[in-house]
């Protein structure tokens, strides 16, 4: 399998967005640049398994893209949170 210089940046560009857009949503913060494109990329794996096997399609294109990975981003961050004991939005339900 060959990938592109092209096809790896926009990959590495979606995933960096819906890294950043899942920690705004579950943190308030994001996770730096590396740490942003790692949670992206898993998510985009995620939302591009489990959206259609709850018959969700978001159709196709970059915004499409960024949607699906940013759901599947946010997933993982409360998967994650649960494991940790902190689950919830912005670091817990209630908390400050």
């Amino acid at each position: 399998m060959n990938m592109s210089g092209e096809s790896l940046l926009v990959v590495l560009v979606i995933g960096l967005i819906a890294g950043w857009l899942a920690g705004q949503i579950m943190r308030g913060t994001g996770f730096g640049i590396v740490g942003d494109i790692i949670i992206g990329i898993v998510g985009a794996f995620i939302g591009s398994w489990l959206l259609p096997q709850l018959g969700i399609n978001l159709g196709t294109g970059l915004v499409a893209a960024i949607v699906n990975a940013t759901i599947g981003a946010v997933i993982l961050l409360f998967i994650i949170g649960l494991v940790r004991g902190n689950a919830g939005w912005r670091g817990g339900w209630g908390r400050r």
